[in-house]
């Protein structure tokens, strides 16, 4: 990343019709409105880190957040039928039907993002 990539940030996230960040919310006690939160800034990283975690897709509920709003991720875009986190190459399949043009064979708009995540 370039001097302007590192003040400015990630050109992707001033693409508005692109979430600016990923949010998974996992409740600490089942009937409670407690959550643990994790924060990524790409699908691929939240997932890959809520799975080296030992975290299920049904145990967590994952948010895609806009800087106005935020919207619910549905589990078919993020799970296998058998309750399975899909691997990288299928979240891209997935998605590209969800960021139509923001995501093609070999390369997508979020490659200017960290893949890291932020969490307890």
């Amino acid at each position: 990343m370039g001097l302007l990539g590192k003040i400015f940030g990630p050109k992707s996230k001033y693409d508005q019709s692109l979430p600016y960040t990923y949010e998974a919310r996992i409740r600490i006690f089942e009937d409670e409105e407690e959550f643990k939160t994790y924060f990524s800034d790409t699908i691929c990283g939240l997932v890959e880190h809520l799975q080296k975690n030992g975290v299920g897709p049904g145990e967590a509920e994952v948010y895609e957040i806009y800087r106005e709003h935020e919207t619910s991720v549905p589990t078919s875009l993020l799970a296998d039928g058998e309750g399975r986190w899909l691997t990288k190459q299928e979240l891209c399949r997935a998605f590209e039907r969800h960021y139509p043009g923001h995501i093609r064979e070999g390369s997508c708009d979020f490659e200017d993002r960290e893949r890291g995540c932020l969490g307890p």
